[in-house]
């Protein structure tokens, strides 16, 4: 059943998608070589639970498998649902985090891929085509449009590229709970599936691999591999369907002001232009949740 949400559920996602934002411009911080995933994984939990929220990946049931952690963090060939270890990043690889939160009922969920350190050209190049087709995407999340038209414009836009675009995942609806109706796959056909109404919350997320399409599963039941062991990306907003144009209820801004203060540079938009962002001081995680308590409390 799709839920059609009302301008208080909008409001209520928009502060849970602020909080995984928080979480993600962290990690943005912090992701350098050298750092352990596991480690990373809990400074995020760290930052949910103080801000009185829960991880909504940990303990998350499918069958008999049960997810041991608060965020799939995603390595170089390694799609989604990556498990965090002991296992030191290293220059140049890809790291895709994807972080899910439930605050005060509602749940947020979005992902982003951090380079480390310098990435080759042929990376850096997939990153920038990954999160060009979730526009892609979002700029079709509209009224009057269909699930198809989504995953027709992400599919068409990273298969001219050469890229694989994953088939056996897809993006979801979001509300009271993490994965609602509809599935929104990154491929399709322009004018089929279900039509996109006023007030649906969705999220569409791209994950693209370098080669083919193709990818296989760990016996941990979880960890998604690209068959061919090339990198993979994945980026992901939340967004609800309204008349023109989507609005996007998550946002990468902290993630991209982090990430500039870390490699001192700009770092691109979704447009392709430079944006300037000056990250602000590090002054700690507990502050930080202050300012976030602060600024959807009151």
């Amino acid at each position: 059943m799709i839920h059609i949400k009302t301008d208080h559920d909008v409001t209520m996602l928009r502060r849970s998608a602020g909080l995984v934002g928080e979480v993600l411009a962290e990690m943005a911080r912090r992701i350098a070589p050298g750092v352990r995933t596991i480690d990373l994984d809990h400074v995020g939990e760290e930052i949910i639970r103080d801000a009185g929220a829960r991880p909504a990946f940990k303990g998350y049931r499918v069958g008999t498998e049960v997810f041991p952690a608060s965020l799939c963090i995603s390595v170089n060939e390694v799609v989604v649902h990556g498990i965090p270890s002991n296992r030191p990043l290293e220059e140049g690889d890809v790291v895709s985090v994807d972080c899910g939160v439930e605050l005060n009922g509602y749940f947020g969920d979005f992902a982003y891929t951090f380079p480390v350190g310098e990435l080759s050209v042929e990376n850096e190049a997939l990153l920038r085509a990954t999160k060009q087709a979730l526009y892609e995407g979002i700029n079709r999340a509209v009224v009057g449009s269909r699930v198809g038209d989504i995953g027709h414009a992400v599919q068409q836009y990273c298969e001219a590229r050469g890229y694989g675009v994953v088939l056996d995942l897809v993006g979801h609806g979001i509300g009271r709970s993490l994965h609602e109706e509809p599935q929104v796959p990154n491929v399709g056909r322009r004018g089929h599936g279900k039509r996109l109404k006023e007030g649906m919350s969705i999220c569409i997320e791209p994950m693209i691999n370098r080669g083919n399409a193709q990818v296989t599963v760990d016996a941990d039941g979880w960890t998604v591999r690209s068959a061919d062991g090339l990198p993979s990306a994945h980026y992901e907003h939340t967004v609800v369907v309204r008349r023109g144009r989507a609005e996007v209820l998550s946002s990468y801004e902290a993630i991209e002001a982090a990430l500039a203060g870390v490699h001192g540079q700009a770092i691109p938009d979704s447009s392709g232009n430079d944006r300037d962002s000056a990250a602000a001081p590090d002054d700690g995680i507990t502050n930080r949740i202050t300012r976030f308590k602060e600024a959807i409390l009151g």
